[in-house]
């Protein structure tokens, strides 16, 4: 018998995993788990971004690939609008930023459950979304690229068609990339910007209606301010005027007429152009953001009035304000922000999932916050509870959690909200408009700018309540202060699947609590046809009975008397029709567009977009960090690891930029081993020693050895290839090389040593010798230096040819032998030095070794014994 039924939030797993053990979550109940999902889900959990995958037809042939919760579940439900439920393979969404990399990892696991089998048909991939509000699109465009031309021949022969519908940051670029690869491809690939409807595309892919022109989109992208023209700005003329109508009793809704105003604006505005946040977290960008939002409402002065940020001490941050630079306080704690800063009533939280509790709670003691923004999703759904139960006693209000925030142009902007400055002014954003929204999804928000921007004269206020289950405010709280504001004439609202939000709005409209024109839409419709369950993008988006499902919302907001379009598709005319209403009946008087001013873009921005060039102050060849792996002359980490190359096979990487023969990453590997030490009397090894013992750190005592090799101790590897290279190289035997330099009065470079000789060989040259004999196909110069060394020991025994002689010849002969290198490219690394810097590698192995073996030995600061010292003053002193 059951004795209890609960449900884990996987979100408090943080919290909880040390009670609750390691749990797998398994898949809803009428659906096998698959591998693929399993890996997306592993990718998502190490990524800050969100990405999700869940196959419902791995049969089917139409396949999507979309940006943003929300909208992927409108995808969805278009799709299923247009009779594709049968036929859909997945649901899924990659947002929140994820980088090049995790775009293309994501995209092939896509690309690679697509081409598992054909489809007589043929299959259609919707790679869609909205208007991202910080996601650069360029760069996930770039992985989805890479992806498309890995799987080139598999979409060609399982005839696979492309749609793509995206914007947002960098989109002009990334929208280029796909147009650009379309020919190489092989396949229909159609590609659009924000100028297509979000979800055009779905009934393109469908064939229920016919491909527009692919348009090559914008070619230019916000506005420049040239220096100067800061000074020159006034204030323009409001954009639109409205009719004040006075209240008549009996209005019917449907009817679109007078509009009941009950209580002033100032009352029931959360924000205003005087209006100033503090943030939580150093997301300079998005403090950017807002400060050039700012700038182009024309506001007096900076949104932003100081940065909350734990982790480093009080300081003070440089932004932007036009042309000019200007300083914004850090503060490490939240009392002196908010103390220091009595104007500030908002604050914009980007703290984590892990710490949004504890400083959102911190934040609610303080009596002059008015609202709270909290940015971060997966917060446990028992601590938001709290923290709304603490904001209504203390009467603030709370967007969010799991938003991007919101808008009230002219006036001010929550972080991210609204996107680049291209968007901001291509959806008219810096002056009100006369629709407020509401939505639950944040990436919504941005379509819906855009789309409100598009049928009417815009938006004066928008606001995304956030997708988790327990929102701070709801729909509620936001469309009675709508309808109580006189500069709002109409209002939009997006709601979804889940939660029974909705209906309160359905009994407001009833009662006539909400007199204004409504147009609502709720997604989700797709859920009921999907034969097991699906967790949409947002934690709350799941419908518990059939009270919660989009299609019975939508059907009961019908009901009541809101606009509800057919479908989402529609909600755009939908707009149109009861804004040319209004303007009709002269609720709404339209005037002449005033321009907003020019703003100036980050230099990082205008780089990225690719509209200037900078010649770059450094440049490499080896080595590329960048990317989500770091590269060794273009050759991935993970492959030299997977391949084993070794210490020798980085060094031929980073100093030879190739991959070099076995033997030789050998070699290298050996020279490193017998040149590593040669005790402690050698005059690199005593410095390390001394300045070790002189409480130096193991960085300036290695330098303090380094800088003792020369040409007398270590460094004569190089001087030696130079001159057995020469002499072999101009024809001399090798008594005529000993005589010449003995008439220079030159010693021979690698020849000689302090102790050993013929009768007492050097082990190390003895085992470099045999290796380079049995490994290195052609020894020409090796041979020549042993030749010579049968000269100089006939006449010392201890001019051996030593370590510095055996690897510099033997490195020259493999420069010049194995292949790998033209003449001109061995010369130019012997001139370089090259062949010392083996030495030094080696050599600063021993000397670290001595470094920690001082210390491990405790030894006291070194002072040369008197009795090893000669003593020799000058003659009039010993007189």
């Amino acid at each position: 018998m059951l004795d209890l039924a609960a449900k884990l939030d996987a979100t408090a797993d943080f919290i909880c995993r040390s009670k609750w053990g390691e749990i797998e979550y398994p898949p809803p109940f009428g659906r096998d788990a698959y591998p693929e999902e399993a890996y997306i889900a592993d990718l998502d959990s190490k990524s800050g971004a969100s990405l999700k995958l869940t196959i419902l037809n791995a049969h089917g042939r139409i396949w999507t690939m979309v940006a943003g919760g929300g909208a992927s579940v409108i995808y969805s439900d278009t799709i299923c609008e247009l009779g594709g439920a049968s036929e859909l393979a997945n649901y899924g969404e990659y947002s929140g930023a994820p980088s090049e990399q995790q775009t293309f990892e994501y995209a092939k696991t896509i690309l690679s459950l697509m081409t598992k089998e054909k489809h007589s048909d043929g299959k259609v991939l919707i790679i869609g979304g909205g208007i991202a509000n910080f996601t650069n699109v360029a760069a996930t465009f770039k992985g989805i690229v890479t992806a498309l031309q890995e799987f080139q021949p598999k979409l060609v022969d399982h005839k696979i068609s492309i749609f793509v519908r995206r914007a947002g940051p960098n989109y002009q670029e990334g929208l280029r990339v796909v147009r650009d690869v379309a020919s190489d491809l092989g396949i229909p690939l159609h590609v659009f910007g924000p100028e297509t409807h979000m979800t055009a595309i779905v009934g393109m892919a469908l064939g229920k209606r016919p491909i527009s022109h692919t348009t090559e989109g914008s070619s230019t992208t916000a506005n420049f301010l040239l220096p100067g023209g800061q000074s020159n700005l006034k204030s323009p003329a409001p954009s639109r005027k409205t009719s004040e109508v006075p209240v008549k009793d009996g209005l019917m809704h449907q009817g679109v007429g007078d509009i009941n105003v009950s209580v002033s604006t100032s009352q029931a505005s959360l924000f205003s152009k005087s209006t100033r946040a503090i943030v939580w977290g150093m997301q300079t960008r998005a403090v950017q953001g807002m400060m050039d939002f700012d700038f182009v409402c024309r506001r007096t002065e900076p949104s932003v009035a100081a940065l909350i940020y734990p982790f480093t001490g009080d300081h003070k941050q440089k932004f932007y304000w036009g042309h000019k630079e200007i300083l914004i306080p850090v503060y490490k704690n939240m009392e002196d922000a908010f103390r220091k800063h009595p104007d500030a009533d908002v604050l914009v939280n980007f703290a984590s999932l892990r710490s949004a509790y504890d400083s959102t709670m911190e934040a609610l003691n303080f009596t002059q916050v008015r609202s709270i923004a909290i940015i971060a999703e997966g917060i446990p759904e028992n601590m938001t509870r709290k923290i709304i139960k603490k904001a209504h006693e203390k009467g603030v209000s709370i967007i969010g959690p799991a938003t991007v925030g919101g808008i009230k142009p002219g006036c001010f902007k929550i972080g991210n909200t609204g996107g680049m400055m291209d968007n901001i002014l291509y959806s008219k954003l810096y002056r009100p408009g006369s629709v407020a929204y509401v939505s639950r999804s944040g990436g919504m928000s941005n379509e819906l700018n855009n789309i409100v921007s598009k049928a009417s004269d815009g938006v004066y206020e928008g606001v995304a309540i956030g997708g988790d289950r327990y929102p701070g405010t709801t729909f509620m709280d936001f469309i009675l202060r709508y309808q109580n504001d006189s500069n709002i004439k109409m209002i939009v609202l997006l709601g979804e699947v889940g939660g029974v939000e909705e209906y309160e709005v359905c009994e407001a409209l009833k009662s006539k609590k909400i007199t204004k024109p409504l147009i609502a839409w709720c997604i989700g419709t797709c859920a009921g046809m999907f034969t097991a369950e699906v967790q949409f993008g947002h934690a709350g988006s799941c419908a518990n009975s059939d009270r919660e499902t989009a299609v019975a919302k939508n059907e009961a907001l019908r009901e009541a008397g809101a606009f509800v379009p057919k479908t989402f598709d529609d909600l755009g005319e939908e707009i149109k029709d009861v804004y040319d209403s209004l303007v009709e009946k002269g609720i709404i008087q339209i005037t002449e567009e005033v321009p907003p001013p020019t703003v100036p873009m980050d230099f990082s921005w205008a780089r990225e977009l690719g509209l200037i060039r900078k010649p770059a102050s450094f440049m490499t060849s080896i080595c590329d960090e960048r990317g989500q792996e770091l590269l060794y002359a273009g050759m991935p980490i993970s492959d030299v690891l997977k391949q084993d190359m070794g210490i020798g096979g980085v060094i031929s990487l980073l100093w030879f930029q190739r991959p070099l023969p076995v033997y030789a990453c050998k070699f290298i590997e050996m020279c490193l081993m017998v040149t590593a030490d040669h005790g402690p009397a050698v005059s690199g090894a005593h410095n390390t020693i001394v300045c070790a013992r002189a409480g130096k750190d193991l960085v300036s005592s290695l330098v303090s050895g380094l800088l003792t090799i020369g040409d007398r101790f270590g460094g004569a590897l190089n001087g030696a290839a130079q001159q057995f290279s020469e002499a072999y190289d101009a024809g001399l035997i090798p008594m005529e090389f000993v005589n010449a330099m003995r008439k220079k009065g030159e010693l021979i470079m690698g020849i000689g040593h302090r102790i050993k000789s013929v009768n007492n060989p050097d082990m190390r040259v003895k085992l470099i010798k045999e290796f380079v004999v049995a490994n290195f196909p052609s020894t020409p110069l090796l041979d020549y230096a042993l030749e010579v060394e049968k000269i100089t020991t006939s006449k010392k025994p201890n001019l051996i040819l030593n370590v510095d002689g055996i690897i510099a010849v033997a490195f020259v002969d493999f420069l010049r032998n194995s292949g790998c290198f033209t003449r001109e490219e061995s010369l130019e690394y012997i001139e370089q030095g090259s062949i010392n810097g083996l030495f030094v590698l080696g050599r600063s192995i021993g000397f670290i070794g001595h470094f920690m073996d001082q210390k491990r030995l405790k030894q006291g600061l070194y002072r040369h014994p008197w009795d090893d010292i000669s003593y020799v003053l000058p003659e009039q002193y010993n007189q």
